[in-house]
């Protein structure tokens, strides 16, 4: 797609959209503008859309580019398309209990290139989904976000995430690995579904043996004090309030970065964090070349010991 700073109409899977300002530049250290943004969601769409599919998208969203002042957005924005699905639930995060937050449900092409549209450059998603009917199911995934204390990065990351490995095993459960797209990285254990009580408290008893057994490598408390030169499991983000960056969702970062799949033999040989940060090129070209390495999550279903 060919930027350019007039606004374009296009067809996408039957729906018309108005594209704007496509040559506006979003990083400006590379010069990366919203038109090759909208063109790496569009192309990416393929293996991107099934981890977000039924999911409520909280966007973020940055308007004048990653040097300017982004935003966090869980509403509906004003002049959403009628055919984009949205659903209404109650803010799982709410202190005050009746609050309702209508989501947008990112299930096609056309909804993802409308946000791409919008500079929603960052698309976070819960652990659960919502049913056909907007109702909230319970979490399937368990996720474990390893984030690195300076001047610990990615590679102390990679070194946890193959003993996390290793604990998980051992209790039969099989893990994915997944750069953030940006310091740090996560792990995904597909689950039949089961209670955010459930998959918080064993997340939070194996980060905890963890930080026992290497007090040298890991930190599982919550005090910032006692992070650096060490990675952090935040088990936490397994509440259900909590949402954790899409794998194949571009990061607000000065260079964009990509949420990507990893394979075990890319963690057990990470030996400089270079060479785990991966842009939207590299990414659609790895697609292309060993396919979509968490098109398995959907299939394994797995239970808790």
């Amino acid at each position: 797609m060919a930027p350019t700073s007039a606004s374009t109409r296009v067809h996408v899977d039957g729906r018309v959209l108005t594209l704007s300002n496509l040559d506006k530049v979003l990083y400006p250290e590379t010069g990366f503008t919203k038109g090759e943004v909208i063109d790496y969601y569009s192309r990416i769409a393929p293996v991107l859309l099934p981890r977000i599919q039924s999911r409520p998208l909280t966007r973020k969203r940055w308007p004048d580019g990653v040097e300017g002042q982004p935003f966090f957005e869980k509403n509906v924005p004003r002049g959403t398309p009628d055919w984009v699905r949205t659903v209404t639930i109650a803010s799982p995060g709410s202190t005050r209990g009746s609050e309702e937050v209508e989501y947008v449900v990112a299930d096609d092409l056309p909804t993802l290139v409308w946000l791409a549209n919008l500079a929603a450059l960052e698309l976070h998603v819960p652990q659960w989904r919502v049913g056909p009917r907007g109702g909230v199911r319970r979490p399937d995934l368990l996720v474990v976000d390893l984030d690195p204390g300076p001047p610990a990065d990615i590679v102390g990351c990679c070194e946890v995430a193959l003993l996390l490995r290793d604990l998980l095993d051992a209790d039969g459960l099989r893990a994915w690995a997944k750069t953030s797209g940006g310091k740090g990285m996560q792990l995904y254990v597909p689950l039949a579904e089961t209670s955010g009580d459930a998959t918080t408290a064993y997340a939070k008893e194996f980060a905890e043996k963890l930080a026992r057994d290497r007090p040298d490598l890991v930190v599982a408390s919550m005090r910032k004090s006692l992070r650096p030169g060490k990675v952090f499991l935040d088990w936490s983000q397994n509440n259900p309030a909590k949402t954790t960056i899409a794998a194949y969702s571009l990061r607000g970062r000065s260079r964009p970065t990509v949420s990507t799949p990893l394979t075990w033999e890319e963690v057990e040989a990470c030996e400089n964090a270079a060479d785990l940060v991966f842009g939207p090129d590299q990414v659609l070209d790895r697609v292309e070349e060993i396919g979509d390495l968490v098109a398995d999550l959907d299939s394994v279903r797995q239970r808790l010991p």
